[in-house]
């Protein structure tokens, strides 16, 4: 059924209206899975030094602790594409909110250090599924001309759920002996708001329209832009899909799709360079100098500079380009990072190390964040979108564990400097890799990315 736009509840683009009410609704449900995905990722910064006390951890076993939230991500990451495929991306978003739920007080309330490390892979298995799926679900719900800051939207909740994660640490710090208990709990409470709010939200017009449902897809595609766009979209959108109706793992090695899926794999893998900064952040303070409660309160200010300067990317990501966005991040990060181990090594006032800290935050926030998530929503065909962002989210995690499980071993061996030096260059290599292959998508819809990449890599 057609719905009536009216001048109060869409906006123009091109030959179409959109309804810019039903459009945002969608988004903004989506992406709680946003804010769980940086709350559960964050929320442990300032629970390190209470549970490593509790549970009598070493560096290494601390370093597992923080990490292994990785390994269940990385296996969500693995499956929830697929199954994105079979079930639908709504269904795995029930799963992941559902999960974010029960493994919020599992953590906190484990008796054991083995049950606190379980709870915690479940949690990222929740983390691998929502970082996954959320992405794919609002770039496929998006109009081409919207997909790039909708998309970023999403990284911006991401930011909010970190912010929230620091403040919670710091309001429920002088709480008790338990205080670190409560810190993991009140995750649930935002797990169970995206719960509730995904049964508001319509499945993907482009997995209806893969699953033959094409009179559904065309009420939600009616819905989001009117009749007209819903026409075009449809035709569109089927056509991606009759090339190749049925496809395996194998088709993702094939010449004109295997480039882009390494693209995807390698702007996934260095996009968690200096991920150490937001997950040890009250510790990386304290190196410094910088007294417990300051250092939480420090990180509420990291948290507040990550949300303001995501604004930036949002503002800037349909205009300046992706491609443009990665480089200026890259090589801004590189800089900052090499000075951070600099401060460190010349042993300046703790005020400088504060300064690089923020302004890599600040830096990452408004370029190499919200920009990694655009390209993976975007670059890979339809038919095989679920699989190949498993790969690429996969090797997300992957590296987001290899380097935050590293950095306590890390920092005590080789040193603040050095550890920073090695971040440094591996964002300089980043830099020429997005130089040299990755192409810019603005302003393109999803079919005429995959047209224009085949077409390169055919």
């Amino acid at each position: 059924m057609a719905l009536v736009l009216t001048a109060t509840d869409a906006f123009s683009s091109g030959d179409f209206a959109y309804n810019k009410a039903y459009i945002y609704r969608i988004n903004a449900i989506a992406a709680l899975g946003g804010i769980l995905f940086g709350f559960d990722t964050a929320i442990i910064s300032g629970t390190i030094h209470f549970f490593s006390q509790h549970f009598q951890l070493n560096d290494l076993q601390t370093g597992w602790a923080v990490g292994c939230i990785s390994v269940g991500a990385a296996i969500g990451a693995l499956f929830s594409g697929r199954l994105s495929d079979l079930v639908g991306r709504k269904k795995m978003l029930l799963v992941s909110a559902f999960l974010f739920a029960i493994t919020g007080v599992g953590t906190g309330w484990a008796t054991t250090f083995p049950v606190f490390v379980a709870f915690r892979i479940a949690s990222g298995i929740a983390i691998g599924c929502a970082a996954l799926v959320c992405p794919i679900y609002i770039a496929e719900m998006a109009p081409a001309p919207w997909r790039g800051r909708l998309v970023s939207f999403y990284q911006l909740a991401v930011t909010i759920g970190v912010l929230l994660a620091y403040l919670s640490n710091y309001l429920l710090l002088y709480t008790g002996d338990d205080n670190w208990r409560w810190m993991f709990s009140s995750q649930s409470v935002p797990a169970l708001l995206f719960f509730l709010g995904l049964f508001f939200v319509s499945e993907s017009p482009r997995w209806l329209i893969s699953k033959n449902r094409e009179n559904e897809a065309r009420t939600v595609l009616t819905q989001i832009g009117g009749s007209a766009y819903a026409e075009a979209e449809s035709k569109t959108i089927r056509a991606s899909f009759s090339a190749i109706r049925k496809e395996d793992l194998r088709f993702l090695f094939r010449k004109d799709v295997f480039v882009i899926v390494l693209i995807g794999i390698v702007v996934a893998f260095f996009s968690q360079i200096g991920g150490p900064l937001v997950a040890y952040a009250p510790e990386v303070f304290k190196q410094v100098g910088i007294a417990e409660d300051s250092a939480f309160l420090q990180s509420v200010l990291l948290g507040i500079i990550l949300c303001v300067f995501t604004f930036v990317a949002i503002a800037t990501i349909d205009k300046v380009g992706r491609k443009k966005l990665l480089l200026i991040g890259s090589a801004f990060l590189a800089a900052d990072i090499l000075a951070l181990a600099f401060a460190f090594y010349f042993q300046l006032p703790g005020f400088w190390a504060l300064l690089f800290i923020l302004l890599f935050i600040a830096g990452y926030a408004a370029t190499i964040g919200p920009v990694t998530w655009v390209i993976l929503s975007e670059i890979f065909p339809n038919r095989i979108r679920g699989s190949a962002m498993s790969l690429a989210t996969l090797s997300l995690w992957m590296a987001n564990f290899v380097v935050i499980g590293s950095f306590p071993v890390m920092k005590s061996q080789l040193g603040m400097p050095l550890t920073f030096g090695i971040y440094a260059v591996l964002l300089l290599i980043y830099f020429v890799f997005i130089l040299l292959t990755v192409p810019e998508t603005k302003g393109k819809s999803l079919e005429e990315i995959e047209r224009l990449l085949t077409r390169k890599t055919a």
